[in-house]
């Protein structure tokens, strides 16, 4: 893969966002604590820091991620403790209904509409029926003021800053209403749900059911 976007800004990238990203990780483990021995999934695991959490919980930790800039960070972080796999996330090498855990946090807003929902189908294929799957994402609202003006303008700065069609991508993922639309198109069942920063961000724990 010779076109990675993230091959200037993979080094700097954590520092940049995680003051962000550590509190969603955190909410999301705090929507499901997993059991020992659980299969775990992050697609679009960037640097390996979302699945670096689980790795107290004993579970047997697998990433996905087009980026190959980024995965290199992920895989020293991580060493033996996660197979890392680098691929589209459209076509996943797993095996059918092989996680009890499938996690996708800022990774759908960014691809194109197609895409994304090719992705969500191959997050249900590979999910036991027994099963979670967590997104996290930026969400249309109603934002609140004053917090959740002031993310949703930082928020729309970065994806700007990220590029025209990463911008585009992002500007059609909120036209048609973000993670809930994707949720009521697959039709999956919301177990619980989370609005934070104002309105601007959201996750949701769903299943299959």
């Amino acid at each position: 893969m010779t076109d990675d976007p993230y091959r200037f800004i993979a080094g700097w990238y954590d520092r940049l966002f995680e003051p962000i990203n550590s509190g969603l990780r955190v909410l999301g483990l705090r929507l499901f604590i997993p059991k020992k021995g659980m299969a775990l999934l992050d697609v679009g695991c960037g640097t390996g820091l979302h699945l670096d959490l689980y790795r107290k919980y004993q579970c047997a930790l697998y990433g996905i991620d087009p980026s190959p800039s980024m995965l290199e960070i992920a895989q020293k972080r991580l060493g033996d403790a996660a197979k890392l796999h680098l691929g589209d996330a459209s076509d996943m090498p797993y095996e059918d209904e092989y996680f009890d855990l499938v996690i996708a946090m800022l990774a759908l807003h960014e691809m194109r509409p197609a895409t994304r929902s090719a992705v969500v189908q191959e997050m249900k294929r590979v999910l036991k029926p027994s099963g979670h799957m967590l997104l996290i994402d930026f969400h249309p609202g109603p934002i609140r003021p004053l917090q959740g003006w002031w993310t949703k303008l930082i928020i729309t700065l970065s994806e700007i800053a990220a590029g025209r069609e990463h911008f585009r991508n992002y500007r059609q993922f909120m036209a048609i209403k973000g993670l809930p639309s994707l949720i009521s198109e697959h039709r999956l069942a919301v177990e619980k749900k989370r609005m934070v920063s104002g309105g601007a961000l959201a996750a949701f724990l769903l299943t299959t059911q």
